[in-house]
């Protein structure tokens, strides 16, 4: 069973009718999902290749009972977008804009904690998610995931890629891959998503991608040692990072000794996942964990 989106999922695309909007929508409604509307102020009434334009969120959502949003909005006015979403009330926003101030972010992430509580928002700065077979959010290749029963967490987003194809090599299909994003003030993060993966039924393993900067996989590590009854591979990615150099991300830089990917590694281990050294492991050290299970 995949969770979040699936094939009943009906998805509103803020900033349609920009030109990465509508390539990774079209990409997204190629592949199964349903497309249902586009936003752009000042363009409703119009069309992008079959998907209707509305003026507002709520307008489309009354219309065509989207109940998720996908956010191509430029950053200056992105967090705007996500509150329009929650306001409209979508349950999964998918903000895959980069560059958001980390103030918005902020402001943000607070809000929704305080008035919609039961929205979930993935990202900012992510890749989004993709129940295989049923549901593409975002702009994660589906070419290479397969359906199955494997749950996929990442901050890094090529790295997700990398984690799938894996999978997906050694036969190994996904319940649902979710790249939550690597910015400082996520909306999602790790602990939100190994629960759901742990009460999905049909998650029979979970793959998690972190890296250098904060310390949410360390509080992940103490949720895993207390909850998570299911095998965990996990990759760390930043081992050679300089301290105070920002490596991809925004969330990812090291500063004095929290952060580091060696600490994080230590506390995963602790907690009874396998954690690798090289990501192309990932399928295999799966496979052998469900053989002995």
């Amino acid at each position: 069973m995949a969770i979040l989106i699936d094939e009943n999922t009906k998805v509103v695309v803020q900033g349609l009718t920009g030109k990465e909007g509508q390539f990774h929508a079209l990409r997204n409604r190629a592949y199964g999902t349903k497309v249902v509307a586009g936003t752009r102020p000042g363009k409703g009434g119009e069309q992008v290749e079959g998907i209707p334009i509305f003026d507002t969120v709520s307008q489309a959502v009354e219309a065509t009972g989207a109940n998720t949003s996908l956010i191509f909005v430029p950053p200056p006015f992105a967090a705007d977008a996500i509150l329009e979403a929650a306001a409209a009330g979508v349950d999964v926003i998918v903000a895959i804009t980069e560059g958001i101030p980390a103030q918005d972010e902020a402001k943000v992430f607070n809000y929704l904690k305080e008035t919609a509580p039961d929205t979930v928002l993935i990202g900012p700065n992510c890749p989004g998610l993709i129940s295989p077979g049923k549901s593409n959010v975002g702009i994660m290749p589906h070419e290479i995931t397969k359906p199955g029963n494997i749950g996929v967490v990442s901050r890094s987003g090529t790295l997700t890629y990398q984690a799938v194809h894996e999978l997906t090599l050694r036969g190994l299909g996904q319940t649902t891959c979710i790249g939550i994003g690597g910015d400082p003030v996520p909306g999602t993060n790790f602990i939100d998503v190994l629960s759901r993966f742990q009460d999905d039924p049909e998650t029979e393993g979970i793959v998690m991608i972190g890296e250098i900067g904060g310390d949410a996989e360390e509080r992940a590590a103490e949720f895993i040692a207390e909850h998570v009854t299911k095998p965990v591979v996990a990759y760390i990615a930043g081992v050679t990072a300089p301290p105070g150099k920002k490596m991809g991300h925004a969330g990812a830089i090291i500063s004095g000794s929290k952060g580091t990917a060696a600490a994080k590694m230590e506390a995963l281990r602790a907690a009874g996942a396998t954690v690798l050294d090289d990501p192309t492991q990932i399928g295999e050290a799966m496979e052998r964990l469900l053989a002995e299970r």
